[in-house]
């Protein structure tokens, strides 16, 4: 979710959802969007064009929601802040096709279960819960202050934040591991 088109976040990593969960609770979050799985799917040209000019191409799937996202290269600073464009789609497997009609590929794919949270006193600010194969994770999303202020009152500070796309913190992984990337997807 971008706000005027650029999306601002960071992300936590969180060892217990359900303390975290409490801790939304008590500031006034509630669920938005219920708990789903998510199968995400990014696309790129076979030299990595996309990847090569920091941008993303994404189909997602969650639910019953399948949606498009391209995301520009992101700006240095404390958050992530980057241009977004996002937009519904009927089927995520045809324009799927359509994209490699076009000479792209699926170049990484990732699976996440997410919960989203709002108050209604923030606008258009998002919580989000990601529970994914390397960890859980909080995301922060919406204007640079109100991530510092809730980050704060969740009992985070700046040297928390993370700024990696999952795609970087999965490589990071299975280096950590001594394994061989492939898909960040759950256990079948």
């Amino acid at each position: 979710m971008a706000h005027g088109g650029v999306e601002t976040e960071v992300k936590i990593r969180i060892p217990d959802v359900s303390e975290v969960m409490d801790r939304l609770r008590t500031l006034g979050f509630a669920p938005s969007v219920a708990r789903v799985f998510e199968r995400n799917t990014l696309y790129d040209k076979p030299d990595e064009e996309l990847r090569n000019r920091e941008m993303i191409l994404r189909l997602r799937r969650a639910g019953d929601r399948s949606v498009i996202t391209w995301k520009g290269p992101h700006e240095e600073g404390p958050h992530k802040s980057r241009p977004e464009l996002e937009t519904s789609i009927g089927s995520t497997e045809t324009l799927g096709q359509i994209l490699e009609q076009l000479g792209y590929q699926r170049h990484f794919r990732y699976e996440k279960y997410r919960t989203e949270l709002t108050k209604h006193s923030d606008g258009n600010a998002v919580v989000t819960v990601d529970e994914t194969p390397i960890g859980n994770f909080l995301e922060l999303e919406g204007p640079a202050e109100w991530i510092d202020k809730t980050a704060r009152d969740l009992g985070f500070a700046k040297p928390d934040y993370v700024l990696d796309s999952y795609g970087r913190l999965y490589l990071a992984d299975c280096e950590r591991r001594g394994q061989e990337p492939g898909d960040m997807v759950f256990a079948q």
